[in-house]
């Protein structure tokens, strides 16, 4: 069951502490993470939100990959419709021409964000995704040489583009183009199943795959004891129990028990939500993980842990890497 493994970071602002502390802390988790053997690190384009500091999404990868030295880095994603599809090339062109064949930019339509940033966010362009696919196109165009404007850095380089969602669209769209599809079942784990099937119906193969590639986004949250775990856990619960009440908070600390702190409604809501993620000892993670890939048949994993202490977040990316080795 040999699997790739990835890892997704949002940048998390805990409690108390700076978006520059984050920056840091980011950094040391993209060196350690290579060395655990992880094949891509990727960042999310989040805005409006005082507990996710990666919304300069392509300065921060810059940082990440002049931190590391071979792991791939990139978005994921970058929110197209909220961007000039120009700039975005000559973004990652720079990117590209700074860490060659070390860049990825995978790519989603939703904005990231809430209806009043967005707004600030597009000024005119009041795209509600629906252009996606052209804006796509034209993003290729600049990268492979035909559009009439040129992109300088951008013109020529290979930059891996991946689409990125949480329904069918996306999945249809990458598998109709040929391209690399990573579905958020960390945040979407009733859509998985369905995703995944419409993209490898869909696929037809191209001349950058010959045959479909599909990577899941899954949280793992990983300790030395179930019990931890399950502790270490709450912070992530707090944070999406924070987004459905709309209350803007940087990620708190953990919690003995939730019990108290969400209604049974919102407690239903948010398992429905993270239901796909696996929290646990190393041996309850590992019967876990094998079972999902078993289910969805991933090509690969990439692994997100919303976790407030630095070193707990670091022991559990590293025994999520030991399992997953082990499962080979």
């Amino acid at each position: 069951m040999s699997i790739s493994y990835s890892a997704l970071d949002l940048a998390p602002i805990t409690a108390g502490s700076t978006a520059s502390e984050s920056f840091q802390r980011s950094a040391d988790l993209a060196r350690h993470a290579e060395k655990w053997g992880y094949n891509r690190y990727w960042l999310a384009e989040h805005h409006n939100m005082p507990g996710i500091a990666s919304s300069a999404t392509s300065v921060v990868i810059g940082h990440i990959a002049a931190a590391t030295k071979t792991i791939r880095v990139g978005s994921g994603g970058i929110m197209l419709p909220n961007h000039a599809p120009l700039v975005i090339a000559e973004q990652f062109g720079t990117l590209e021409s700074l860490f060659p064949g070390r860049i990825d930019l995978g790519l989603g339509r939703a904005p990231g964000t809430d209806q009043v940033t967005m707004r600030a966010l597009r000024r005119q362009n009041m795209s509600d995704g629906h252009d996606f696919p052209e804006q796509l196109a034209e993003l290729r165009g600049y990268f492979n040489g035909t559009n009439h404007v040129h992109a300088v850095p951008g013109e020529g380089l290979s930059i891996p583009i991946w689409l990125l969602g949480s329904s069918g669209f996306s999945a249809r769209l990458a598998g109709d183009l040929g391209l690399p599809f990573s579905f958020a079942s960390h945040f979407s784990p009733d859509h998985t199943l369905p995703a995944l099937a419409l993209y490898r119906r869909h696929f037809t193969s191209s001349d950058v795959l010959e045959k479909p590639h599909a990577m899941l986004g899954i949280n793992v949250i990983a300790a030395d004891t179930d019990q931890e775990a399950e502790w270490l856990a709450t912070s992530m619960q707090q944070q999406f129990l924070n987004l459905i009440r709309n209350k803007a908070v940087p990620l708190q600390p953990p919690v003995e028990s939730m019990d108290g702190i969400w209604t049974e409604f919102e407690k239903a809501a948010l398992q429905q939500q993270l239901g796909s993620s696996i929290i646990g000892g190393p041996e309850t993670i590992k019967k876990k993980l094998a079972a999902f890939i078993e289910e969805t048949r991933a090509d690969e994993l990439m692994i997100n842990a919303q976790i407030y202490d630095h070193e707990a977040r670091l022991h559990s990316f590293e025994l999520a890497a030991d399992v997953l080795r082990s499962l080979e």
